[in-house]
């Protein structure tokens, strides 16, 4: 007979701290790993709030893991980073999931699941995440956004490379006018209000040669080159157009940082443990 409570609660050693990497229950093609507090004890009651890391396109997964540990213990939050990895919908695929629906995967989906996994398995009670992504996962996050607000409890959006604007005057990629016809559900503002959002990007972040767009590229489409050139030029025109119809942004630019998070990663965990203060239990 087990006296250890973490199996009587049906956790065991791997399931807490730095967990190892478990498949997804809806899709074992898409990985995941976690950070729980030490402080977590599976025989007490306190409750966390969840953060999700989503990884860019070096998929750097348990390294934003360990990146956002001292976050975790400090605020008592669980951290959730999925791995969503090369070639899934064709060989060398590398940006389906950047979209969120591509080739019949709902990446969206995937990843909700993944947050209720945990909450079964954890004492999460709020379905709201707080999410951070940076570079390709900047383009999830914001994405994400348009699509599911209430799940949100703060988005933090890192230079995204590509960006869908918050304007109905054009079609999807670069806009939301069909929205509701490609997901099968409308743009909701008000939700979105509800969401402090944070937009996080270093200053010399100019280089352009992964993001160009031109005619020809497989991205390409009317209004591809809407919010300019560069990163940068690409996260302010996002922000104006969130801004335009009233939602708040918090802009961090970080002086002197190229296209690379590791040193502006403190301001998400400002940002975060900011709205952790801000927040109202629902």
């Amino acid at each position: 007979m087990t006296t250890d409570p973490r199996a009587r609660q049906g956790l065991g050693p791997y399931d807490l701290g730095r967990t190892t990497v478990y498949a997804s229950r809806q899709d074992p093609r898409f990985p995941y790993c976690a950070y729980v507090p030490s402080d977590y004890d599976p025989a007490g009651d306190k409750t966390y709030p969840l953060a999700v890391i989503v990884h860019g396109t070096e998929r750097g997964m348990e390294a934003y893991r360990d990146a956002f540990a001292d976050f975790a213990e400090a605020q008592g939050v669980i951290v959730l980073c999925p791995l969503f990895p090369v070639g899934i919908c064709f060989p060398g695929d590398l940006s389906s999931y950047k979209m969120l629906r591509e080739g019949g995967v709902d990446y969206d989906l995937i990843l909700i699941d993944m947050i209720e996994e945990m909450r079964g398995k954890y004492r999460i009670p709020d379905p709201r995440v707080m999410m951070y992504g940076f570079s390709g996962g900047g383009h999830f996050t914001h994405r994400f956004l348009y699509l599911h607000p209430e799940r949100l409890m703060a988005a933090s959006i890192g230079a995204p490379g590509i960006v869908t604007l918050l304007d109905f005057n054009h079609d999807w990629w670069v806009g939301l006018r069909d929205f509701g016809q490609r997901f099968g559900k409308e743009i909701d503002l008000q939700a979105m209000r509800r969401v402090p959002v944070q937009m996080v990007i270093g200053g010399d972040d100019l280089e352009t040669w992964e993001i160009a767009i031109p005619p020809g590229n497989s991205w390409w489409m009317e209004g591809a080159d809407l919010a300019g050139e560069t990163r940068n030029d690409r996260m302010r025109a996002l922000r104006a157009s969130y801004e335009a119809q009233g939602i708040s942004v918090r802009h961090d630019i970080v002086p002197g940082v190229a296209h690379d998070d590791r040193s502006m990663l403190q301001r998400v965990k400002d940002f975060f443990a900011d709205c952790l203060r801000q927040e109202v239990p629902r």
